[in-house]
């Protein structure tokens, strides 16, 4: 989810090919994040597939999923909050942020993979780094003195609400839906 603007000329090949196919489910979804437009996009030569992801294209897209939610974890970790309104402020921002940087094209690539894949193997790891998002925000939100109690369902809502959001949003191809559901979660982090 989160935005990292990278030079792709100083990373290796295997790295440009996961972020490629992180840009490609964000924007384009499963279907169109194959071998072939990952290496169209990262100008990786052919012969790097099979070498990096011998298993496939479901091991590329895996190791997508895993960077991407590191990233997401990380990005959650490193800030600094002072009330629970910060950290849900923080959250709904690194998706604002995705949503406008795209110009709306571009959405959750965990959710991509979510909806459109038939492996069971991809759909238990996306329901893996849901889980691990929601375990971060309770950890900062109990951290912050919200009761475990209220802080596991909030911010299971926070992560429901702002994906929809941002689904809402890109159809729309307007900020508007995003930022009412923003509106309300904010109102109801003021009283956690």
């Amino acid at each position: 989810m989160t935005i990292v603007i990278v030079n792709r000329r100083s990373m290796s090949t295997r790295d440009k090919m996961i972020d490629g196919a992180i840009q490609l489910l964000a924007t384009k979804g499963l279907q169109a994040t194959s071998f072939s437009e990952v290496l169209e996009l990262t100008g990786a030569p052919r012969g790097s597939i099979y070498y990096h992801f011998p298993e496939g294209k479901d091991q590329l897209i895996a190791a997508a999923l895993q960077k991407t939610s590191q990233r997401t974890i990380d990005s959650l970790k490193e800030h600094t909050y002072h009330s629970p309104v910060e950290l849900t402020e923080y959250f709904i921002e690194l998706w604002r942020k995705l949503l406008t940087y795209s110009h709306m094209k571009a959405g959750c690539s965990v959710l991509a993979v979510t909806v459109a894949t038939d492996s069971p193997a991809l759909r238990k790891q996306a329901n893996r780094i849901f889980s691990d998002w929601s375990g971060v925000l309770t950890e900062l939100y109990s951290d912050l003195g919200t009761p475990k109690s209220i802080a596991v369902p909030f911010s299971n809502e926070l992560i429901s609400a702002t994906e929809g959001a941002v689904v809402l949003a890109r159809a729309a191809e307007d900020i508007t839906p995003f930022e009412q559901v923003a509106t309300r979660l904010i109102e109801q982090a003021k009283l956690l």
